[in-house]
């Protein structure tokens, strides 16, 4: 009888936060889906009024709730910019909590800057015409700190983001720190990133392309969104299973993540095609042939000069160490031929964390990031090479500080990564790709255009699985979910949990376990099917997944 209780007040309590993070989808959304930061900002540059507008604003960070940032910055440390990943997200992942890269920052006492956009492209907004922005915001945080070069955060897109700006005709100056960022996309094992084989089974942009005409001209980051949950079903699942068995813990927290991961941003139609055409399927910023600028300019990865710290982990199946770091053996071809470049580049793994984990976990953000921030003047003074940047923490806290952890940077050659080489199947994806983006264009693109109107994009935008899995819950849809608030508000007021040493407890752990284990093979199963269609279609897409040693 008791465990029958404690099963009703936590399903009640489950779906009252669902509840709660349908209404709060709602509620961003009449307030225009502002960035989701727990800091206090203030607007510098609003690359909307630009000549070629895009959707982009550089803010300063100014204060932490009543606490004025005035008291304790270090004028003499470079100034931080952080730039948030737009694949689908909104942006405030780099700063949604205090202990996150831009709280890590600011309690190192650098001046921080922060990268934000909007929900809307703007009219004719391309990938350039971003470039062209962050390059502005850049500058202008460089006038405003004059002898410091910013050190540049990005997180995922925003990563190599940074990295066409580096590697294009005027290149960059300060420190860039990739977070999780994809350089090398035919890189990696298919049981380790079973996404880079989408392309080839959907055949290719054209599917963008489409998607992008439905919703009159702009690209719905919902589908981003989906295709990052498709990859580990499981893990869906166990989110909202830990939701359920610790009801009473972990609502805060799976709410105030919600806010973010269910805020969904939109791309340009040319944008996404320029991503999906030239670094997806293309794989053309590696290669040196990824055009970035009006005049003809192409990035090109051995311009870059500034110093490069990368930081992947063993645990992210979007962006995997092989995926951060395989650019480097393609366009060096050894070790001499980067240190006669000139160019220093730091990389460091962690073993666990998620995709997510590497710019969201307050454990990371305190440790790997602080360590990061604190030894930027070592990093800059380092002779040209590759370097593993190693953490020694006795304690194990992500809270000490230096000396109670220690930094040191070993010296790796270019010959012991593993080397990718040209791939025959993913160069055929390739030209299918371009082969069904031509034929789409040319004869289907214009039909579909015709019918297209805003309020066709706007009833599929709201009749997609990602929006209506959530809003379905909101007292605006559902009025009767109120009761169920008042239900568990009750609840609340005498709410003892049960035990969870008690056995009806450890039966439901097991339950929720198998179930878990029921799905992953079942994707496991998917993940091998796509790959043996792949394999039939283009050839086997082998490359090693050995860890860089």
């Amino acid at each position: 009888m008791a465990y029958q209780r404690d099963l009703f007040e936590r399903s009640i309590l489950f779906w009252d936060t669902l509840r709660r993070r349908a209404d709060n989808m709602i509620a961003h959304e009449r307030a225009g889906k502002p960035p989701l930061l727990d800091f206090d900002y203030e607007m510098v540059l609003d690359a909307r009024r630009f000549e070629s507008p895009a959707n982009y604003a550089l803010l300063r960070i100014s204060r932490i709730g009543d606490a004025c940032f005035e008291a304790c910055v270090d004028l003499s440390k470079p100034p931080v910019v952080i730039i948030d990943p737009r694949a689908g997200h909104g942006p405030g992942i780099g700063g949604f909590k205090r202990d996150s890269e831009v709280g890590m920052a600011m309690h190192e006492g650098h001046v921080v800057y922060f990268v934000t956009f909007f929900p809307e492209p703007c009219p004719g907004q391309t990938l350039s015409v971003v470039l062209d922005a962050l390059r502005r915001f850049v500058e202008e945080v460089a006038k405003r700190h004059p002898g410091a070069p910013p050190i540049l955060y990005g997180n995922c897109q925003a990563g190599w983001a940074i990295t066409l700006l580096s590697a294009d005709c005027k290149g960059l100056v300060g420190t860039a720190v990739l977070n999780g960022s994809p350089l090398s996309y035919w890189a990696v094992a298919s049981d380790v990133n079973p996404m880079r084989l989408a392309a080839g089974l959907v055949g290719g942009a054209w599917i963008a392309h489409l998607l992008a005409d439905l919703g009159d001209g702009r690209f719905d980051g919902a589908w981003l969104v989906a295709n990052f949950e498709n990859l580990k079903l499981e893990a869906v699942f166990e989110k909202y299973a830990s939701l359920f068995t610790h009801i009473d813990s972990e609502r805060e927290r799976f709410l105030e993540f919600e806010r973010w991961w269910g805020g969904f941003y939109f791309l340009s139609r040319e944008e996404i095609l320029a991503i999906v055409e030239n670094l997806f399927i293309g794989n053309k910023l590696e290669e040196g042939r990824f055009p970035i600028c009006k005049g003809g300019c192409a990035a090109d990865l051995r311009r870059i000069s500034n110093p490069l710290v990368i930081f992947a982990s063993y645990g992210d199946n979007i962006t995997p160490p092989q995926q951060a770091l395989g650019w480097i053996p393609a366009v060096y071809k050894d070790t001499d031929d980067l240190e006669a470049a000139g160019q220093r580049i730091v990389y460091l793994t962690n073993p666990h964390a998620g995709h997510l984990g590497i710019f969201v976990s307050a454990k990371v953000a305190r440790l790997e990031h602080r360590a990061i921030l604190e030894s930027l003047e070592e990093i800059e003074s380092l002779a040209p090479g590759l370097y593993e940047m190693k953490i020694d923490n006795p304690s194990g806290s992500p809270d000490c500080r230096k000396p109670q952890y220690s930094v040191r940077f070993e010296r790796r050659k270019i010959e012991d990564l593993p080397k990718i080489g040209p791939s025959d199947a993913f160069e055929r994806v390739r030209r299918a790709s371009e082969a069904n983006a031509a034929l789409y264009a040319t004869f289907f693109s214009p039909v579909v255009r015709s019918f297209a109107n805003p309020w066709g994009a706007t009833l599929l935008e709201w009749l997609h699985p990602m929006r209506m899995s959530r809003y379905l819950f909101a007292t605006s849809f559902a009025p009767w979910m109120r009761g169920l608030a008042e239900m568990a508000e009750i609840i609340e007021k005498s709410r003892t949990p049960l035990s969870p040493n008690s056995m009806f407890m450890a039966w439901e752990r097991q339950a929720i376990e198998q179930t878990a284990e029921a799905i992953e093979d079942a994707r496991r199963l998917r993940d091998s099917l796509e790959e043996a269609a792949f394999t039939r279609l283009y050839g086997a897409p082998a490359a090693p997944s050995a860890r860089p040693s």
